[in-house]
Order: C-alpha cells, then structure tokens, then sequence
C-alpha cells in the first residue's frame, strides 16, 4: 500500500471548490430542466421527451476514462477547463437561439455533450475532496458536497419553471452559460496538491492503461468489490422506488392534488439534504460491522409505506395513508443518503491517490447504471400492479431485507484501514 502525501489541508479551497460546485451544477440543472421542457412543449411527445433523457445519460459510461484523466493530470485544471468547455458549449447555444429557433436534434445534442463534460469532470471533483480536507472531517465534506448535488436537483424545477414561464428559454440558457463561467474562475483559485506522474508512452495508450489499472485495482481490492455490489443492488433494488414508485404512489393511487404531491416529493428530497448533511453526526456512530442495521430498518419502514397503501387503509381518506406513506419514505431517503456517502468515504480512505479517480469513477458508473434498470423494472412492476401497488412496495421491504442480510454476510469481518501515500 502507498504512502499518502503529507499536507496540511486549507479549508479556503474546499470552500472555494463547494461554492464553485454549487454555481456549475445548479446552473447544469437550470439547463437540462429547460431544454427537456422545451423539447417536451415543442413536440408534445412523452417518448421522445423521457428517450431524450436517457440518451443524455448514456456518458456517464464514460466516467472511468474521466476517472483515469483526473489521476493523470492537475485536478484542478481540469475542473477549470471543463467548466470553461461547459460555458463554451452553451454559448454556442445562445449564438443558435439568436439567429434563429433551436431544434430539437440541437437541444438534444446540447444536453449530450454537456453530460459528457460532466462525466469528465466530476471525477476530478471526488478526487479531490480526501486532498482538501482533513480525514476526520471527510464523511462531512462528502456529505456537503452530496447535499449541493440534491439541493440544485430540488432548486432546479422550481427556479427554471419560474426563468422559462416569465421570461424565455434564452434567459435561463444564458443563466447557466454565465454560471459556468463564474465557477471556472473560482476553481481558478483553488489549490490542490498534484504529484506529476512519468509518462511511459503517447498520452492516449498511457490512458488507456490507467483505465486498465483501475478496473483491475477495484477487481483485485475484495472490500472495494463487496460494497461496490451492494451500491449496484442499493441502486437496483430501493433508490428507484422513490425515483419512479413514489410518484406514481403519491400522483395516481393517493390522486393527490398538485401542491399535496409538490409537498410530498419535496419532502422526500429535503430528506436526502438531510441525510446528506447530517454525516458528519451519524458516521462517528457507524460501523461496517452494524452497516446492515440501517437496510433492516429501511425494510421496515418499507412494510410501513406499504401498509398504508392497502385498499382498508386507503378506505379511510387521503391524510391517513399520505401520513403514513411519508412517515416511511423521509427517514429511508435520509437512509439512503448516508448510507451511500459512509461507503463513499471508506473506499476513498482506503484507495491511494493515483488510483482514487479511476476507483470512485469505476463505482459511480457502475452503480448508477443500475439504477436506470431499476427504473424500467418498476415502471412495468406498477403498471401491472396499479391497483394492489402495495403489494410491490410490500416486496420492495423483503428485496431490502435481503441486502441487509447480504449486507451482514459481505461486511461482518471487515476492517478498514486508511492508507497514506508517498
């Protein structure tokens, strides 16, 4: 195992890097939540608007080349072009929108090549965190930067709804084009240590190498391959419920009016601010051995949500059964939260630096590809279900269940010591 290098971490530049974040990813959000509604306005087509979304997510495939290119080169450099290619690219759109109306195929485009971009750089920005701050504060500085993520996600829709409805598309695209000018120059100022590695050959072979060296690290490394798979079976199995079940629980079998479904969605994802926020408090009491204890907890709160969607209770009136939905739903999206940011931390404590964005990028893309097939699953689970959807709930609780028991079986010996790196 590496030596890591010894620094004195300033907290200026982890700030410098969360301010920057929060300004390039709400101005990221602003612009998919405008152009997908503009797409959806301008042809009116459900299918073509939800196969849009899922071709712009197709480069987070590309997130272990990104991974691989933040442990090459200056991280920081690479937060400040990329954010600087982002601006570029809706600049260009901007330039488009002046002489003329965008097309579809034009936003479309745009969306995927800014998901590119973003595929490339967030590597550099989880890379970097375990450099910017010291350890005993790292489950914290994740979670702060996960929260910023959640944040815009939930700021997004409602400050775009309010930019496109009274003013036009071209105001929020230009909103976002000065964005990610404004964070590319904060990042200019922030100072990360970079330890210049020997190239042994062209840049693009060299590469390809690293990539190589990192699917095989997170082979090789058997803790890293045991949480990864229960990230992907996390990501498989609970969090699409709440991306897909939730809404159609709360929108069609609940027939909740718009604002009582504003509320009930809202809650759900200031629960996982919450969650996120709340790290720091909650890891000092976590351990990988008791990991399984917050998955049994969720089966339960599952058991919950679903009893409140059986037709007796339902029977009883609409606040009843939202009550109890919610009672389930805030604490296993608070869940789910730390969950994910506590296994986070551990693989970065544990991975040497000049594997650490070719690891994380590894686990991100590999997990979250799971969740669009979960996604899928669901969406034809509740459509055959649509009149019993406690019956699916009920089995999302023992599906839980079971990753907890297998959670128990993969961690119960497990130890994690961190590592430091020359």
């Amino acid at each position: 195992m590496q030596e890591r290098t010894i620094h004195t971490p300033s907290p200026k530049n982890f700030n410098l890097m969360v301010s920057g974040q929060i300004i390039s990813i709400l101005g990221s959000a602003l612009l998919r939540f405008a152009l997908s509604l503009y797409v959806l306005d301008t042809t009116g087509s459900e299918s073509l608007f939800a196969t849009l979304f899922a071709i712009s997510n197709i480069p987070l495939l590309l997130a272990p080349l990104g991974g691989a290119i933040a442990d090459r080169f200056n991280r920081r450099n690479l937060m400040v072009i990329f954010d600087f290619t982002s601006s570029a690219i809706v600049l260009s759109l901007i330039i488009l929108m002046s002489v003329g109306s965008i097309s579809v195929s034009t936003a479309g485009t745009s969306m995927v090549l800014l998901s590119i971009v973003s595929a490339l750089y967030t590597p550099a920005v989880t890379a970097s965190i375990p450099l910017l701050v010291e350890e005993q504060k790292l489950e914290g500085a994740n979670g702060l930067v996960q929260a910023v993520q959640a944040l815009s996600a939930v700021a997004a829709p409602v400050l775009g709804g309010i930019l496109y409805g009274l003013m036009s598309l071209k105001t929020v695209v230009a909103v976002s084009c000065i964005s990610f000018f404004l964070s590319a120059v904060m990042e200019l100022f922030i100072q990360i240590p970079f330890v210049k590695r020997q190239w042994t050959g062209p840049v693009i072979p060299a590469i390809a190498r690293d990539m190589k060296e990192g699917f095989t690290y997170v082979l090789k490394q058997e803790f890293i391959r045991k949480v990864s798979m229960i990230a992907v079976l996390l990501n498989l199995v609970l969090i699409p419920y709440f991306l897909v079940g939730a809404p159609i629980v709360l929108r069609v079998t609940m027939q909740s009016s718009d604002t009582l479904y504003g509320i009930g969605m809202g809650l759900i994802n200031s629960a996982t601010i919450l969650g996120a926020l709340s790290i720091g408090f909650f890891a000092k009491k976590m351990s990988l051995k008791t990991l399984h204890r917050w998955l049994f907890a969720c089966a339960l709160m599952m058991v919950l949500m679903a009893a409140s969607l059986m037709p007796l209770l339902l029977g009883l009136g609409y606040y009843p059964s939202f009550i109890l939905f919610m009672l389930g739903a805030i604490p296993i999206a608070a869940s789910m939260t730390v969950i994910s940011i506590y296994i986070i931390t551990k693989v970065q404590k544990i991975t040497p630096d000049k594997n650490l964005g070719k690891v994380m990028a590894i686990i991100t893309a590999v997990s979250q590809c799971a969740a669009p097939l979960g996604q899928i699953l669901y969406g034809v689970i509740f459509e055959k279900w649509s009149t019993q959807v406690f019956i699916p709930t009920f089995l999302v609780g023992i599906m839980t269940l079971l990753l907890g028991v297998l959670t128990w079986y993969l961690l119960k010996y497990e130890e994690v010591t961190p590592c430091t790196e020359n």
